[in-house]
């Protein structure tokens, strides 16, 4: 399993798609601390006190966050959605099999190399954006981690879904399942948190289902949370409108819901690996 995983990361090393996303998140960053940089000079400028000065940061940076959940979502997606089924087509899975090699353990080590490789570009990404724009703006949140933490966790999800769809569809179908699988959880949070809102319990119990099915939305607010400061909260926790914004949280994901969302990981693997059993090679 650890030789499978050793060698899907070389895999990865040397594809050309990888290196592209780590330039264009270096170009983005840059691009990113520059904007946020005109934007911090221009309200000094014109009077504007340090502490909303702060706070407009932190809701630019809340929004690439965003942004770049959504890159994370199509590289976790394409990396993981051939991971088995380019294999199987290409006759590597065969040949890989045919030694004393269990499924298990082969289709593990795939997803534990991706695995690595994912968190390490997310991780990497993330913190780098953090730090630019604390560089230019002053404003570090006032939790670093937290953030960084939640989107790599998204991302895993989401491997872990295109891994589990490699096993029955060609990649770029898998691929487009998976990115697709992860709007509409998104979508299905927003207008459960509106529906709340309004009093429609019925859209906040469907969006409710959505996040333990798909636990993505529900990890976001764990990176709003992590990004916004603390005064914010306090100023509109209470507000039922402010509840309903996708780039606002009153709190972190409760633990029970991280729990699950590292049981839904295993699960879907051990559905990954029931699939991939019931394969004829």
């Amino acid at each position: 399993m650890i030789t499978i995983a050793r060698l899907t990361i070389g895999e990865a090393a040397r594809k050309r798609v990888l290196w592209v996303l780590t330039i264009l998140a270096v170009v983005a960053v840059a691009l990113t601390a520059f904007l946020v940089n005109l934007l911090v000079a221009g309200a000094r400028e014109s009077g504007v006190d340090e502490l909303r000065l702060k706070l407009g940061v932190s809701q630019v940076l809340i929004f690439i966050a965003f942004v770049f959940t959504f890159i994370l979502a199509m590289t976790a997606a394409f990396l993981g959605s051939p991971a088995i089924s380019s294999d199987l087509d290409s006759g590597v899975a065969q040949a890989l099999l045919a030694r004393p090699l269990r499924r298990s353990s082969y289709l593990i080590g795939r997803w534990l190399g991706l695995a690595i490789v994912v968190v390490a570009y997310a991780a990497g990404s993330a913190i780098l954006a953090i730090a630019a724009v604390a560089f230019v703006s002053g404003y570090t949140p006032p939790n670093v981690l937290m953030p960084v933490a939640f989107l790599t966790f998204q991302a895993i999800i989401l491997l872990t879904l295109a891994v589990f769809v490699s096993t029955r569809l060609a990649p770029i179908a898998g691929g487009a399942v998976a990115v697709v699988a992860y709007g509409l959880a998104w979508l299905l949070g927003v207008v459960g948190d509106i529906g709340a809102a309004l009093g429609a319990s019925g859209l906040e119990f469907i969006s409710d289902v959505g996040r333990y099915v798909m636990p993505t939305d529900g990890l976001w607010r764990g990176v709003v949370y992590g990004l916004e400061p603390a005064i914010v909260i306090a100023a509109v926790g209470d507000q039922p409108l402010a509840q309903s914004n996708p780039f606002f949280a009153t709190q972190p994901p409760e633990l029970g819901f991280v729990i699950w969302s590292l049981v839904w990981v295993v699960l879907v693997l051990l559905l990954s690996i029931n699939e991939l059993r019931r394969r004829e090679l």
